[in-house]
């Protein structure tokens, strides 16, 4: 009897996400949050800090849930789990939480206006009837740890960032706990570390990809060193080999004026 259940019935063994919008088309960031994403997912693959697998993605939706709106957030970090291969299958194309079999361990938003609900509701969406930022929502699904970085300083009300650029929390079980200073943190140099990660996130002040310097959002070793992109791993190593020469060159040009002192002296340096 139960053979014949097997045979005739059909074992359901995927979940129906056709219904599901999982890419809208539009763009919604600022050259600023854009290269502000990149430099966040970049440098965890191709400077491998954390072991493999693990997964970094930017704007990319959020599907904690069947029925309903996913998150988005600008950046995410989950460990333990990658891409599948086939990208043509729409379940593999958003990170939903039934698929990968977890929630990612960091959030993270980067402000590029007023209207994020980052830390509170903006008018609009306080006009469309949403009653939940993004801060409750991420501690309602329990995601690790939730960031907030505000570049442009577009929320520094005392409910928002109160004058910082940086502001983190970690899970706690009544809510998120804040792992940043009272006040915030708008220093560069001053690492938070995610212990559940295993990297820690830092102000750095630099360039990237442009002769301008500003202030960007870095992960870092536990020493607040950033991990490097890839093009600074390839200039970190050009500049090694330049000093290698250099010291071969200031090497020979020592020991070519040795020979002329004992040639000077009567000596041949060939014999010696």
């Amino acid at each position: 009897m139960t053979q014949q259940l097997f045979d005739t019935q059909e074992i359901v063994t995927e979940i129906d996400v056709s219904h599901l919008t999982i890419e809208d088309d539009t763009p919604v960031d600022n050259l600023q949050s854009e290269k502000q994403q990149r430099l966040l997912v970049e440098p965890l693959y191709s400077s491998k800090p954390l072991p493999s697998p693990f997964l970094t993605a930017a704007n990319v939706g959020l599907f904690y849930k069947l029925k309903g709106d996913p998150v988005v957030p600008d950046v995410m970090l989950s460990l333990g789990v990658q891409c599948a291969d086939d990208f043509s299958k729409k379940q593999n194309r958003s990170y939903f939480v039934w698929e990968f079999g977890k929630l990612p361990e960091v959030c993270v938003e980067i402000v590029s206006n007023q209207e994020g609900d980052e830390l509170t509701l903006s008018r609009k969406s306080r006009q469309k009837g949403k009653t939940t930022i993004k801060k409750d929502l991420y501690a309602q699904i329990r995601i690790p740890y939730y960031v907030v970085f505000d570049p442009l300083q577009q929320i520094q009300g005392k409910d928002d960032m109160n004058e910082a650029l940086l502001r983190v929390w970690a899970s706690a079980p009544d809510g998120y706990t804040e792992l940043t200073p009272a006040e915030g943190v708008s220093e560069v140099g001053q690492p938070i570390w995610l212990n559940a990660v295993g990297l820690g996130l830092v102000l750095w002040e630099g360039q990237f990809e442009e002769d301008v310097t500003r202030t960007w959002l870095r992960w870092c070793d536990r020493a607040g060193q950033v991990i490097p992109t890839g093009a600074e791993r390839a200039d970190e190593a050009e500049e090694r080999v330049d000093q290698a020469e250099e010291r071969a060159g200031e090497a020979e040009q020592k020991a070519q004026r040795l020979s002329e002192c004992l040639r000077a002296m009567g000596i041949n340096p060939d014999e010696i």
